[in-house]
Order: C-alpha cells, then structure tokens, then sequence
C-alpha cells in the first residue's frame, strides 16, 4: 500500500511546469519564460531540503529533449542532495516550448506524475504549483489525491493583460499570443482551490491578486525570496587579502572585466549596471533614453546592459527581438558607441555575482527600470554585494527599499526621473556608501533562505493544525480517490444494466458485500452509456454507492470517486482531432437520423436514435470517411447510434486507467451482457460475459480470456469471479 501521511516530516511536490530548470548553472535569460523565478524555485527547494522537518522536496518540471539546448534538461532524476531532486515528465512532446503553448498538454502531465508517484509508492503531504500552468497540476493532484495544496502566481494574467493593453497591444491579439483569457479563468478556480497562496510582497496580495472575483477566499501569507549570501559577498571582500577566490571565480571576473572594458573607452568611470530579460516590460529602452538624453551623466558613468542570451536577433521571439533591435537603434541615435555596453552572453552561476562586485567597486549603480516589477530578485542581489539600486516605485522594490534602505525608488516611465536619480547617487560619495552598507546588512536580515524556510514550514504546519483531526478527515480523506486507485492493482469493471442491475438483483448484495470485504485490495468501477447525471440517478435508485470509477456515455466520460471528479487527462486524450459540429452538419440531411435530446448529447458524443435499414450504417460511414472524419460509431440494441471521437469507447477507457493508475491489464476482470460490451471484454482483460447475454456476443464463446457464466446479472460476476480465483489472486502477498 502507498505510504500514509506523515505531518512531522513532510513530503512536498513542487511543480514549475515550462521553464529550464536545472540545480547548476542556471540559464535565466534563455527567454522570457526563465527569468527570477527559476532561480527562486530551485533555491526555495534546496532550502526546505534542508529543514529537519522536510522528509523529501522533489521539484516537478518538464522533460525536454531538444538540439538547441543542452542534454541536461532530458535527466528524468537529478539527485541535487540526498533529500531533493528535480523530477522532468515529458508532455506535448520533446522540443522547449514557451508555456502559453503547454495549456493543451498539462493533463497529460497530470497523468503521468499519478503514474511517477504510484511507481515510488509515495503520496505527497503537500503539492504546491508555481506559475498558473505548476498551479493547475498542482491543483488536479490535489483534489485527486486529497492533498492540501500551495499557490504561488510570481505574476498575474490580470495584471499582464492590463499592462500589454496600456502598450497598445489589441485585447483579441493578446488572447491569441498568450491564451490570457484562458489563464485568467484558471487563476480564478486556483485561488478557489488553494489552501494558503504565499506571495513575495504586500502589494502582490492587494493590488494584484485583488483584481480577481475570488481574491477573498483563499489565505494569503508574504514571504519575501531568499537569497545565497555565500554567493552574492559584498565587493570589499575582493579587496581584503585573507580573501581567497576559487580558481572560476577568478576566471569569471576576469572574463566580465575583459567583457566591459571592450566596449568602454573610459573604462575607470562606475557603471550603471542593467540585467534583465529583453522583454518590453522590463523597460530597457527607457534606461538608455535616460542615459542618451543626460550628457552630464555620459560624463559620469558607463551604462552596462546584460539582457538575456542571444546568438543571433534574426532567430529570437519577436519580443525580444524587438526589444534587443530597439536597444541597438537608441545607442546609435545616441551616439553611445563607447560608453555602453551590450554583451551577448554571460554566465548566471559565476559571472552574475562577479558583475554586482565589479560595478560595487567601481562606485556604481544598479538600475532596475521595469515598468512593473512583482519583486525583483536582482535588487537583493546587487544590494547584497554592496551595490546601491534605482528601482520602479512598484511592488517588490517597495519593500525592498524600505526594509533595506539601500536606493531610491522612481516612476520609471520618467526617464529623467530616473537619470536624477543615479546621479544624486554616483555624485554623493557618502551616500553611496550609506546605501551600499545598508544593502548589505538589511539583505541579511531580511532575505535569506533560510528565514524562508523557517516561515514556510510554519505555515505548512499551521494548514494542518488549523484543519484539525475532524476536518482533516474532511479536506484530506484516508479513502481519498487518488490515495485509493494509487494503492491499488486489481479492478472490476461492470456494464451496469442487465449485467450488475437485472432480474430481481437477487445477487446483488452478495456481490456489493464481496467488494466491500476486499475494497482494501479491489477497485470497483461501472461502464455504462448513459450520462454521469442518469447514470448516479440510476444507481441511487438502486441503493448501489457510488463506485470508485464511472465510465459514462459510452466511454466518453471518465469520472473518479464519490465526488465525480472528472478525468481531464481523459478529455485531452479523447479530443485529438474530434470535430462534432462537422459531424452533425455532415449527417443532417439523412432523414433515417434522428437527433436525441438535449440531455443525451455531450461534447465527446453525438447520439441518434436509428432504426434498421438497408446500408444505412454504412451510408454514414461512407459520408464520414469521405469528408476526413476521425470518429468511433457504436450501434446497440437496434435503435441507438453513439458517434464518438476515433480514441474513444467502453474498452478504450479502461486501457486508459490501466495506463494511468499503472494497474496491469490482466488484472482487470471486465463483465459486460451486450454487444456494446464486446469492445471492453476482448484482450488482456479477464472476460465474463453473464448468463443474460445478447445473441450478438456468442461469437465470443471459445476466445482466449472470455468466460461466459451460467448464472444470470450480479450471479454471473460472482461467478466469474469464482472462476478466474479473482479474490485470490488480489489478497496475494506481494
């Protein structure tokens, strides 16, 4: 059995599902989905790893194996220390793809983390997604799995799509680009479903999370990021002679020296450092309007600008291609040949922190010029080395520069504004030193990972102290479906009527009190080709309890549990290449069609009521076909006709849970009575087909793996049962 929970020493999943992560060497810049927030992940799970009162971390992110990057991002496992590793699952494919494209693949990475965690034998206490697309699979686990669950946003689609309009982007351009539309509706249902949402700032909660319907239901808590001081070391260090550098970091520095003073002709003046991804949000055009516009502060200082890695413009996104052409085009309206630099690359790992010292020791300035700013992380940075900041009067800087008072904050849509502002800095020696010491004081008090962690698990200890042993009982069950389908590797499928219901249910108690003796090492699920809502009512009539898996409308429906939550990943499987509207246009003008109710159509199935007919069935298919249509046509009972997507149906549904749930298929006892059932009883499965059968499933009889019993209903799953030593079999030590 999957292992129980433990509150003491929890076991925390993260997932950050798009961006390349990886524990050495990071590449923030790749793109404008690797920016800040990698680094935060990484470090946050390094962090928590260390805590006496984490048992495991495991950072959840996507496997990709692509040329244009490096074989490190295609490691399934990367043990990063003996109680943290970076787990990749593979979706949509191999190749890096930016995570507005990820939307359509994210419940097949639902599926396979159930397969990943079933195969360790070992629910998490905790899952907690970062970024919308980590949220939504995180909050599918946990409400399969019963798990309490973690948000953190880092940025808002809100937000964003406001902020694109304000730059004259079209509302209807932004929805195709980005899917924001589709974020926003997911970031409603997240704060719905979450458990406590840690954000990095006040501002974060009020202003942005506020803009959003359910802002009040979930808790908020702020926990500000940390950071590796034993990395980021004040710039004097370099300076003092018991100070010893590593051989890298010697190499490294001198790289980025060599770097800067080919493009300086005045190599000695301080520099204003910039570092950011090439994106428009990041305002690294206004920076340099600041600089071109001010020629005292040309006089002053150098302007040194790292954003992101690029080989060749021509190839990038057309954001930072822009972004990076408008650079070049304003430091030659300028006239900054000589006094900026652009380098191309650099290296997040051993350069980054060498930048900060260089520019410390040169008596600079780092100047975040973001039109908006959720935290950033490069502030503490650069404090931390001793470098004083010009920042964005906006969200994170705010609490940064009041907890650490170690710059000045400006309305970076002033580029004047902004050009004062690192003047009155590099021109006041003593305040450039009043700056540079409280930035590397404050940072230590205020932002370490190690604080973070300590206020984390508070937290986390505070969601279960605050359910309490009752409510536990309720947010995160014992009988959870996803705990309970994890711990299990036996299953009995059923058609309910006329197979389970039928002729009196003279057995069916005896058949309900066999899978409740043996639910401990048993699932119990039905399939059937009504709708979940008859199919529940009908079952209730019936006084039969909600079964551990429903298979509904034919199999184009999977539901879980006494909750009904419904299979996504199923949904996602199903729907490649399915065209209903087409379909019905298609068939409309055949008179022997005859649409059902409203209350029988689904989206994954078009039902027709059809009586026999000479090549009707085959005039349909032959309509169909002709026009390239991928479907699954089921005819039953002589009236009913079911058009589903091509990879749908009864059988199809229960390979998929054997796939999912990673239960073999022989371990699979399917009972069906009619020919809608022989799809589901044909293969690896073990076959009963009940005493009561249609005349259409006798060509089953002889077939390898089909049973056919005497007895009749609920008396011929008993049966079978008996037959194949199913009890047996299950209750067998492993």
């Amino acid at each position: 059995m999957v292992e129980s929970m433990t509150p003491q020493k929890y076991h925390i999943q993260m997932f950050s599902i798009h961006g390349l992560l990886r524990a050495e060497n990071m590449q923030l810049g790749h793109d404008a989905d690797t920016g800040g927030q990698i680094k935060y992940v990484v470090e946050l799970c390094d962090a928590l790893s260390q805590s006496e009162n984490v048992k495991r971390v495991e950072l959840f992110t996507r496997l990709i194996r692509d040329k244009a990057i490096s074989e490190d991002y295609a490691q399934p496992v990367e043990q990063v220390n003996d109680k943290f590793s970076i787990v990749r699952i593979q979706c949509g494919g191999k190749k890096y793809m930016r995570k507005e494209l990820l939307w359509p693949h994210l419940d097949e990475y639902v599926d396979k983390t159930i397969k990943y965690i079933k195969r360790q034998n070992a629910i998490p206490d905790i899952v907690h997604g970062h970024y919308p697309d980590g949220g939504y699979v995180a909050m599918q686990l946990a409400e399969i799995f019963g798990t309490p669950y973690v948000y953190t946003g880092h940025s808002l689609g809100r937000s964003k799509l406001n902020q694109l309009i304000s730059e004259g982007m079209k509302e209807k351009d932004i929805i195709r680009k980005y899917k924001i539309d589709y974020r926003i509706q997911i970031e409603e249902e997240l704060l719905k479903k979450t458990d406590l949402i840690i954000a990095s700032t006040n501002q974060e909660v009020t202003e942005q999370y506020g803009q959003y319907h359910n802002k009040d239901i979930p808790k908020y808590h702020v926990i500000p990021p940390g950071l590796d001081i034993e990395k980021f070391y004040p710039f004097y260090h370099d300076m003092l002679p018991e100070t010893s550098k590593e051989e890298i970091e010697l190499y490294a520095q001198a790289s980025m020296l060599e770097e800067l003073n080919r493009f300086f002709l005045r190599p000695d003046r301080p520099v204003i450092l910039s570092l950011c991804r090439p994106d428009k949000r990041k305002n690294i055009a206004g920076l340099i309007k600041a600089y071109g516009e001010d020629l005292e502060l040309q006089s002053m200082a150098n302007l040194a600008v790292f954003a992101g890695i690029r080989k060749d413009i021509t190839n990038m996104e057309d954001n930072e291609r822009d972004v990076l052409t408008e650079i070049l085009l304003l430091m030659d309206k300028y006239d900054l040949y000589g006094k900026i630099a652009i380098p191309k690359r650099h290296d997040f790992e051993h350069e980054v922190p060498e930048l900060y010292r260089i520019a410390g020791e040169k008596k600079g300035v780092f100047v975040n010029s973001a039109l908006t700013e959720p935290f950033g992380l490069t502030l503490i940075e650069a404090a931390a080395c001793g470098l004083p900041i010009v920042a964005p009067d906006d969200g994170g800087p705010r609490d940064i520069v009041k907890n650490c008072q170690c710059g000045i904050l400006v309305n970076t849509t002033d580029t004047k504004a902004i050009a004062d502002a690192v003047k009155q800095i590099i021109s006041d020696s003593e305040k450039w030193k009043q700056y540079s010491k409280a930035g590397i004081m404050n940072v230590r008090k205020h932002y370490t990972w190690e604080s973070y962690a300590t206020s984390y698990m508070k937290q986390i200890s505070r969601i279960f102290a605050d359910q309490g042993e009752e409510k536990m009982k309720v947010a995160v069950p014992s009988d959870a479906i996803g705990r309970r389908l994890a711990g299990l590797n036996y299953f009995i499928i059923a058609h309910i009527e006329n197979t389970l219901i039928g002729g009196g249910n003279e057995h069916l108690p005896a058949l309900l009190t066999l899978l409740q003796e043996n639910r401990d090492t048993i699932g119990f699920g039905l399939a059937t080709g009504r709708t979940i809502e008859t199919a529940t009512e009908f079952l209730e009539k019936h006084h039969i309890p909600l079964p551990d898996v429903l298979i509904t409308s034919v199999g184009a429906e999977i539901y879980y549990g006494k909750n009904r939550h419904y299979g996504r990943g199923w949904e996602t499987h199903i729907s490649a290449k399915w065209n209903r509207e087409k379909i019905v246009d298609l068939l409309e003008d055949f008179e022997f069609l005859k649409y059902q109710k409203a209350e029988a159509q689904r989206r994954f199935k078009i039902s027709y009521e059809l009586e026999p007919g000479k090549d009707r069935l085959a005039m349909i298919h032959e309509r169909l076909l002709g026009n390239r249509c991928r479907y699954n046509l089921i005819y039953s009972q002589d009236k009913y006709l079911d058009i589903l997507p091509f990879r749908a149906s009864k059988g199809k549904a229960i390979r998929y849970l054997s796939y999912k749930w990673e239960i073999p298929l022989g371990n699979f006892l399917v009972c069906g009575d009619s020919k809608n059932d022989k799809e589901m009883l044909r293969g690896e499965p073990q076959g009963v087909v009940v005493g009561n059968y249609s005349p259409e499933l006798k060509k089953l009889k002889g077939m390898r793996g089909i049973y056919f019993a005497r007895q009749k209903y609920s008396g011929g799953i008993l049966e079978g049962i008996k037959r194949y030593q199913f009890i047996e079999k299950a209750n067998q030590p492993l």
